[in-house]
């Protein structure tokens, strides 16, 4: 039995468009500021937590009160800029996963929405074609082949294929 939606959503031309185009604009803007770390990378590199952030907070508090004890080799210029994009990429990190949260729930419930209602049509050809109904034995064939499993035989004779199935699962599980 189907589900009544869970969720109705449509866009127009027009919205797609638009939101195409913010996300080609994101992606521009971004452009030569973001990289990309391998795995690896990921793992040689740390972050901040707060109670790091904090620390830091003193850290330039001090720098700003106490500027002969700079370092030569340190630039309290980059050091400033450095931590003005992070901040914000900060923000723009927590409004885009706000966002992207939104849009992968919202996507939940069309996939659920989706396979329900393919389910239903599924189990209606299932039933159709237990009824010889024309031209539904071909198509609950083909989708009962998303529904695999161990065949079995109504008359009790070996349905052919079946050994080949189990000697393979049996070879794997020795």
């Amino acid at each position: 039995m189907a589900l009544d939606n869970l969720i109705k959503v449509s866009f127009t031309e027009e919205e797609i468009g638009k939101l195409n185009k913010s996300m080609e604009e994101i992606v521009s803007v971004l452009s030569g500021k973001v990289i990309n770390l391998t795995p690896e990378e990921r793992r040689q590199y740390g972050s901040i937590g707060n109670n790091t952030q904090y620390w830091i907070d003193k850290v330039d508090t001090y720098m700003v009160q106490n500027p002969k004890l700079v370092p030569f080799y340190l630039s309290k210029e980059e050091f400033d800029k450095d931590r003005l994009a992070r901040s914000i990429f900060l923000d723009l990190i927590k409004k885009s996963n706000s966002i992207l949260e939104s849009m992968e729930d919202t996507g939940m419930l069309l996939s659920t929405d989706i396979y329900h209602n393919a389910l239903a049509f599924y189990q209606n050809v299932r039933l159709a074609a237990n009824q010889n109904v024309p031209g539904s034995t071909s198509i609950y064939e083909d989708l009962a082949a998303q529904f695999p499993g161990r065949p079995a035989s109504v008359t009790g004779e070996p349905v052919p294929g079946a050994e080949v199935y189990i000697e393979q699962e049996d070879s794997e599980n020795k």
